[in-house]
């Protein structure tokens, strides 16, 4: 039975959500689900924008079919060739034969590759400022290289201001029969999860998000239609806002990430005082276990914070490995404009604060504090002034 919710009177929602996907792209655990996104525009001409991931097939097309409701399907317009929004393409040309697909050269050259054939007779080739007139609306095209994959682009409805934003402004979670952001408390319920898929799906590419942001700002956007997550049809500057501080590697907070690695617990006590001296200066300390936090979570909260602490045992002559990840995830994904602080601790060598030192480097205009709390087996009792002044330093 077909599930599907109208964006307006002739555009409908034909996504579907998948709430047994435990783990997506086999990185980011989905305890909320995920959502596929796909938007059936019914004018003179019908479009739809974008397919599903395979896991939803059956329903995503009998939401397309009952949308159609027996018409011919004119075009398909592909935002994105990512399996989870195109892995459904091929099945929906063999239902829909008559279909002309309209692409850039970038995806068309992807299209081939993810399924082989020569598609020249069936593609329509856009490129930036391209128009199409379905009708009564006008679709303007607008590439989005590297937000997050080359060959992505948009599209804008200039007769009902809607923007198609492919995998931008998107979230984590399926929509759970809501499809617009204002039918829920979008600030308080979810924006954890869109700030953990900004940074771990986008975040590498600031630069890139800046450069759609601007292009953004010259239209008038009443509607977004992400692939991923709600529309949105209010209050949209609020989440653009975060947008702009995320892709300018800006801080949400003046709050602290204080992310430990401890195998015995004596560098997590460390960790637990310096929270609390921080917490009695009205710091607000955001405080994650590497070993059992997922190193996503992480990296999202790192995004948010303004001061990132790391304090790491040394192990194996070098920086307990869960520390060592995450600290190899957060290079990889262009973290910039922070504070660090680092606590090392070691029995005999403790060089875990001069490798995560390293480590670190590779971030941009980031400000590593020359105060390192190394400890040798357990703090000290001697050492509570060193981490009372490291303790200031942070708080700055």
């Amino acid at each position: 039975m077909y599930c599907t919710r109208k964006v307006q009177e002739d555009l409908i929602w034909v996504g579907a959500d998948d709430r047994r996907l435990v783990c997506f792209e086999g990185v980011f655990a989905c305890p909320r689900g995920m959502s596929y996104n796909s938007y059936l525009l019914l004018d003179e001409k019908t479009v739809l924008f974008d397919t599903a991931d395979k896991a939803v097939y059956q329903q995503f097309f009998e939401n397309v079919d009952s949308a159609l409701s027996g018409r011919a399907l004119d075009y398909l317009v592909v935002h994105h060739m990512e399996p989870d929004h195109a892995a459904t393409l091929e099945g929906l040309v063999l239902r829909h034969p008559e279909v002309t697909i309209v692409c850039n050269a970038k995806i068309k050259t992807m299209l081939s590759q993810f399924f082989p054939g020569n598609w020249d007779e069936r593609v329509q080739l856009v490129k930036e400022g391209d128009t199409l007139s379905t009708g009564r609306h006008e679709l303007h095209f607008v590439m989005a290289p590297m937000v997050h994959w080359p060959e992505v682009m948009m599209s804008y409805d200039s007769t009902d201001g809607i923007l198609f934003s492919a995998d931008a402004f998107g979230t984590f979670g399926a929509l759970n029969g809501r499809l617009f952001a204002d039918e829920t408390d979008f600030f308080a319920e979810h924006l954890d999860e869109a700030r953990r898929y900004y940074a771990n799906i986008v975040g590498k590419y600031g630069p890139q998000v800046q450069a759609v942001l601007k292009k953004a700002a010259a239209l008038e956007i009443k509607t977004v239609c992400p692939l991923h997550g709600f529309v949105w049809r209010k209050d949209f500057g609020r989440f653009v806002e975060k947008y702009q501080l995320w892709s300018s590697y800006q801080p949400e907070e003046k709050s602290v990430l204080l992310a430990y690695a401890s195998v015995y617990g004596h560098t997590e006590n460390a960790a637990n005082i310096l929270a609390a001296r921080l917490a009695e200066k009205g710091v607000t300390v955001r405080m994650y276990d590497t070993s059992v936090t997922p190193a996503d979570q992480i990296v999202a909260e790192a995004f948010r914070c303004g001061t990132l602490v790391f304090a790491a045992t040394t192990y194996n002559n070098g920086v307990f490995v869960k520390m060592e990840d995450l600290l190899h995830d957060l290079v990889a994904h262009n973290l910039q404009n922070r504070r660090i602080a680092l606590i090392e601790n070691g029995s005999w060598a403790p060089v875990s604060g001069k490798l995560m030192r390293e480590l670190l480097g590779g971030l941009k205009n980031c400000e590593i504090l020359e105060q390192c709390l190394t400890l040798k087996s357990a703090l000290q009792p001697e050492q509570l002034e060193q981490l009372d002044a490291l303790a200031a330093a942070i708080a700055g």
